[in-house]
């Protein structure tokens, strides 16, 4: 787990545009697929890009079983787990607003949407769902009205201020309306008037965290139940069905990050399914963990490298170190070099954290 959470961050982390400029090599490589892959959408569809916040609130799914487990068997009662959930998300949710520039003291400007409120917030509600429904085909059902719910809400429903607006437009959803009502602050689309980590659909992004949540509970069966081969195969199995679901829903909700519409929320849980998936069976079933080293040093300082990007000048420290070098090359190879840079140097904060046992949880 903590070795796909790295691989999912590091194209946060610079990797995203080390690809966009090894591609820039080559005559017309900016605009290739491969580089596309590096950038969100503008609306409807879907890229690499957008599958990096879901697949890490899927992640944080998997690993509450576990977590609950535990605390458990430390005899806490539901009373301070429950707490420790809403904690935890007014923890995400007040770092949310840092990252935004909570210290700039500018109140009305500052964005109180945010990617780690939304994760605070979704995972939080998947928890809590998790806790007390204990039989999953009753949080199966949970998770299906709660996606056919958003869908007919959104889709049938459309902002109350643009009449005869199209309600799956930026201009005419619902989502947009809700915020610009109860958000205060900045809103970051459309000229103040959508954000797409707002309140209503945050409720489908519920759905994702569920998704690693089954994921979680499958790999936490006892060998003797169901061998690791077996799980990585019915996780996969889950990624074909959420895969073809999506597609066939796409026709009437299209695959929409920003309003997390259902059909995405299938689609990146595909994605999830089949990543996990993919990394379990390699380095928990056969046991290959050494090349998953460099992965792991990110993973297990997730929100620490999120937060230190916005903090810390990076940039700054790599024109330091890397800039002479990347002044005697040409434009495409210098890009490559300070990307290179980047990358190395928010790698090299992270191993030294790493080896000095520092790690930031929440």
């Amino acid at each position: 787990m903590d070795a796909l959470r790295g691989f999912d961050m590091m194209f946060i982390m610079g990797v995203a545009g080390l690809v966009v400029g090894i591609c820039s090599l080559f005559p017309n490589g900016a605009e290739c697929w491969l580089a596309r892959q590096m950038s969100h959408v503008e609306w409807n569809g879907l890229r690499h890009h957008d599958t990096i916040f879901p697949l890490f609130l899927f992640l944080a799914g998997v690993s509450w079983p576990f977590s609950l487990a535990k605390q458990r068997e430390a005899g806490k009662s539901t009373g301070k787990i429950v707490w420790k959930i809403v904690r935890r998300c007014l923890i995400l949710i007040g770092l949310g607003l840092i990252y935004n520039g909570l210290f700039k003291l500018d109140f009305a400007n500052l964005r109180v949407a945010s990617v780690l409120a939304r994760i605070g917030i979704a995972w939080a509600g998947a928890a809590l769902i998790y806790l007390f429904v204990k039989s999953p085909w009753k949080r199966g059902i949970i998770a299906g009205a709660i996606l056919i719910g958003y869908w007919l809400l959104i889709r049938f429903v459309p902002a109350p201020d643009v009449p005869g607006g199209d309600p799956l437009s930026i201009q005419g959803n619902l989502v947009g309306w809700v915020d610009r009502q109860i958000l205060p602050g900045r809103l970051l689309y459309d000229s103040g008037r959508f954000d797409p980590e707002g309140l209503l659909s945050a409720i489908p992004a519920i759905v994702t965290a569920m998704l690693g949540m089954f994921a979680g509970e499958l790999v936490r069966l006892p060998e003797e139940k169901i061998s690791g081969g077996r799980k990585a195969l019915w996780m996969l199995a889950a990624a074909v069905v959420c895969g073809v679901l999506a597609w066939a829903w796409n026709f009437d909700f299209p695959i929409n990050k920003k309003l997390w519409t259902s059909s995405f929320v299938l689609a990146v849980g595909a994605y999830s399914f089949a990543c996990f998936a993919i990394f379990y069976y390699i380095i928990d079933v056969k046991g290959w963990k050494k090349w998953a080293f460099p992965f792991r040093v990110i993973g297990m300082n997730s929100i620490t490298i999120y937060m230190l990007q916005r903090i810390v000048s990076i940039p700054s420290i790599n024109t330091f170190f890397f800039g002479g070098l990347a002044g005697l090359c040409s434009a495409a190879v210098s890009r490559v070099i300070l990307s290179t840079g980047y990358v190395l140097i928010c790698w090299l904060i992270l191993y030294f954290f790493y080896k000095k046992d520092v790690f930031l949880k929440v």
